[in-house]
């Protein structure tokens, strides 16, 4: 009889799942949040690739400056059109690492903090295909998106989906750095704060809260 072999991963893929052992606290202010945001080539997480990935950290629901994560990436596939956009070249002064490289990074800054996004699937999606490349399972934070969670708050209810502009706009957040990864991640790290708050008026939300079906909102 041939025994079952647990599939043998990278050290660094090892130190990952290891934060994990334990249960996440549901006390937000105890909670460490990563805030990021993707440049890519496109918007198909199959056939395009991650620019640059930007990482904001946030701590006892502040911003911490300090904890920060920037990468880009080397162009294996390049869009000319899409340049207009992000603003990164192919060549270029820019410190460039390789995909691999940028997402064991990725791993070992955020261990198993609470991912933040706007529009998170697809800047998952865009991780998790990368990580498919290199041969590992999926990401296995539990992952917020501010645009369910602005649906949460029923300040309008007008649309199913807001842009990260007008969310910015509505919250009188600056768009500075606007289509950068890292500047993108300030910005919805910013608009976490708020709608975080604004979720905190009435009570005293815990991180399942923020992580409850949408359908489910009346609970909040």
């Amino acid at each position: 009889m041939q025994w079952f072999k647990r599939k043998v991963y990278s050290k660094f893929w090892e130190d990952y799942i290891a934060h994990f052992k334990y249960s996440q606290d549901q006390d937000l202010r105890a909670i460490r949040f990563v805030v990021f945001d993707t440049e890519t080539t496109g918007l198909s997480t199959k056939n395009d690739r991650i620019l640059s990935i930007g990482c904001v950290g946030i701590q006892n629901l502040r911003i911490k400056i300090s904890d920060q994560l920037e990468s880009y990436v080397t162009q294996d596939l390049f869009d000319s059109s899409t340049v207009k956009i992000h603003g990164l070249l192919k060549e270029g002064s820019l410190n460039k690492i390789t995909e691999a490289e940028a997402l064991q990074n990725f791993l070992g800054y955020i261990e198993n903090a609470v991912l933040v996004a706007h529009h998170a699937a697809f800047d998952v999606g865009m991780i998790n295909a990368g990580l498919k490349r290199m041969g590992l399972p999926k990401l296995k934070n539990k992952v917020l998106d501010t645009g369910v969670l602005f649906q949460k708050t029923k300040l309008d209810l007008s649309k199913p989906h807001f842009s990260l502009d007008e969310l910015a706009n509505r919250f009188n957040i600056p768009l500075h750095d606007r289509h950068t990864a890292s500047g993108d991640a300030f910005i919805t790290s910013l608009l976490f704060l708020k709608l975080v708050s604004e979720l905190n008026k009435n009570n005293t939300i815990q991180l399942k809260d923020l992580l409850r079906n949408i359908k489910r909102i009346g609970l909040l």
